[in-house]
C-alpha cells in the first residue's frame, strides 16, 4: 500500500483512467457526447466533461455511497459525481451537515470540496437517456464498481441510493437473497459489512417530500454509526 489506511493511489488512478476512457456502450457514448455538444442554455459557455465519470472521495473511506448514473447536465457536465445539479445540492449539503463533506456545495471539480470517510460512485458511469440505463449497459459497467470497491480497503458500509443501485450493489457484494429495497432497510453481510438503504436524492423524491432532509440525514448518521466514524 502506498497510503496507510487507504487505497493505493496508483490503483485508483489506473482505474480512473480506464473508466474515463471507456466507450463500451454505443448508445451511452452517443448520448453523453450529444448532450456535451448541444448543452443546456444556462451552461452554453461551459465545456462539458461528456465522458464516463469516476468515483470521488476519501481513499480511506469507510462508507461508499452508490448512485444510479451521472445526470446529463450535472456530472456529465462537471466530471464529478453528483456535482452541478439539484440532486447533488441535496446530497452534499446533507454530507456537510453529517460530517462527511468539507463544504455544503458542489459546483465543479476544482471547487475545493473534499470528503472525509466517504466515497461517492455510481452503478453506471455515463449519463443515460431519460436517466434509464438498459440491462446490457448496467452489466458492462458493473466490473468498474466491483474493482473500485475492492481497492478501497476500509469500506464497511455501503449506502445505495435507490432500488437500481441497491440491486447492482447486491450483485457486486454477492447477496443472493436480500430484503426488498426500502428507505432505511439494513442488511448485515459477512466480514462486518453492512448495506444501509436510502431513497435516491433525485428531485422526483426530494421535491415531493418522499425524501426529506431529516430522513436523509438520519440514514447518513446511521451509516456513520455502523462504520464507527
Amino acid at each position: 500500500m502506498d497510503e496507510v489506511g487507504g487505497a493505493a493511489p496508483g490503483a485508483l488512478e489506473g482505474l480512473e483512467r480506464e473508466i474515463t476512457g471507456c466507450r463500451a456502450c454505443p448508445r451511452l457514448v452517443a448520448w453523453r457526447e450529444q448532450v456535451g455538444r448541444e448543452r443546456r442554455a444556462a451552461f452554453r459557455d461551459q465545456d462539458y466533461w461528456a465522458r464516463p465519470v469516476p468515483g470521488f472521495g476519501d481513499p480511506a473511506a469507510r462508507v461508499a455511497i452508490v448512485g444510479l448514473a451521472p445526470a446529463a447536465h450535472g456530472a456529465n457536465r462537471t466530471g464529478r459525481m453528483f456535482t452541478g445539479d439539484r440532486s447533488g445540492d441535496f446530497l452534499y449539503s446533507a454530507l456537510w451537515r453529517t460530517g462527511f463533506a468539507s463544504q455544503p456545495t458542489a459546483v465543479h471539480r476544482h471547487d475545493g470540496l473534499t470528503l472525509d470517510g466517504a466515497w461517492i460512485t455510481a452503478a453506471v458511469r455515463c449519463a443515460p437517456p431519460a436517466n434509464k440505463p438498459v440491462p446490457d449497459e448496467r452489466d458492462r459497467c458493473r466490473p468498474f464498481l466491483e474493482r473500485e470497491l475492492a481497492v478501497l480497503p476500509e469500506l464497511c458500509v455501503y449506502l445505495p441510493l435507490g432500488q437500481f443501485a441497491y440491486q447492482v450493489l447486491c450483485h457486486v457484494l454477492g447477496v443472493r437473497r436480500g430484503p426488498r429495497f426500502a428507505h432505511g432497510v439494513e442488511l448485515a453481510l459477512d466480514g462486518g459489512r453492512t448495506i444501509v438503504c436510502s431513497y435516491h436524492v433525485s428531485q422526483q423524491n426530494t421535491f415531493t417530500g418522499k425524501l426529506t432532509e431529516p430522513m436523509f440525514d438520519a440514514v447518513l448518521l446511521r451509516a456513520r454509526e455502523v462504520a464507527g466514524l
